[in-house]
């Protein structure tokens, strides 16, 4: 039954980034149409920003390569979405059409407490470490 939960680990992480990559990458580039309005301008804030958070946390998530740190500051980048955007507009996601916001928020803030899983960089990272017997630095 361990290994049925790590693989679902898995596969909801690799889900999870590829979805918010995308919406990174529709963002930024206009992928499948884009955004309304058309793409941001270089450093405008916040579409800019948030593209980018979303294509670069989205990636490293799906990779599982420092999911807990992407997935930490992906899941700030949507509570931000949510209270700046949606939430001024109802108090109800279903109300407020922050839904998405909500769901990516918690999604990810549940990959913050239990990691990226077995088929992850991660996973590759602290095995080769292990192997090598590599010693990470320790402060002073």
């Amino acid at each position: 039954m361990e290994q049925v939960r790590d693989a679902g680990v898995s596969l909801f992480r690799i889900v999870i980034g590829l979805l918010f990559a995308c919406h990174g990458a529709v963002k930024l580039f206009g992928f499948l149409g884009g955004p309304r309005g058309g793409t941001p301008a270089v450093f405008e804030w916040p579409g800019w920003w948030a593209g980018l958070i979303e294509l670069t946390a989205g990636s490293l998530v799906l990779l599982g390569l420092a999911t807990r740190a992407a997935a930490f500051l992906a899941a700030g980048e949507m509570a931000y979405a949510y209270f700046m955007v949606h939430q001024p507009k109802g108090l109800f996601p279903i109300i407020n059409g922050g839904e998405l916001a909500a769901l990516f928020c918690w999604s990810f803030l549940i990959l913050v407490f239990i990691g990226s899983g077995p088929w992850s960089l991660d996973t590759v990272v602290a095995h080769l470490r292990h192997r090598f017997k590599v010693k990470v630095p320790q402060g002073p």
